[in-house]
């Protein structure tokens, strides 16, 4: 499908989910790299994040273990600035090695509010692998880690990421049509 029709807007293809994997699967021999012989925590930044992890750990040499986090800061296709922790990290992170699987890094406000939270639980070290990440968007002083793509400042959907909770099911992704 080449557009697509969301509650009350259109959505142009712009990734097809082949591009995606071949990211996806260059990002995870990084990882494989940088912690060859270790056995990092991975934390997912739900909703979004769940496709992009699941891809991600199959493409992993090691064997990570896996957690769930759920934080908050879009209403529709606009971020409030305030970031909610919906549901916490309940695995101990005491020096462990993490890394946070998040599905974008726009304005870098969520990332920053969830550094300083791991930090307090005891990481031993924290980095931030993202799908994509909006360069001219960001509004924080914020490291990404291992970023599989840079995009532009457009609003998309599919891959897991979603508008008012729709279009997370599409296995490409597609950008507000203008």
């Amino acid at each position: 499908m080449h557009r697509i029709h969301i509650l009350d807007k259109d959505f142009e293809i712009s990734m097809t989910n082949e591009t995606i994997q071949q990211k996806v699967k260059a990002l995870a021999q990084r990882i494989n790299h940088d912690y060859q012989g270790k056995n990092p925590i991975m934390v997912c930044i739900l909703n979004g994040a769940f496709m992009f992890a699941a891809d991600l750990v199959r493409y992993l040499d090691f064997q990570p273990e896996i957690t769930f986090a759920r934080f908050s800061s879009y209403e529709g296709t606009d971020t409030t600035g305030k970031v909610t922790e919906v549901m916490g990290i309940t695995t101990s992170l005491a020096g462990r090695d993490v890394i946070i699987v998040e599905d974008i890094v726009d304005t870098g406000i969520t990332m920053y509010n969830v550094l300083p939270l791991l930090e307090n639980k005891g990481a031993a070290s924290i980095k931030i692998a993202c799908l994509l990440q909006k360069p001219e968007k960001l509004q924080v002083d914020l490291t990404v880690d291992y970023c599989a793509m840079e995009i532009p400042n457009d609003f998309i959907v599919g891959y897991g990421l979603d508008y008012d909770g729709f279009g997370r099911n599409y296995k490409d992704i597609y950008t507000l049509a203008k």
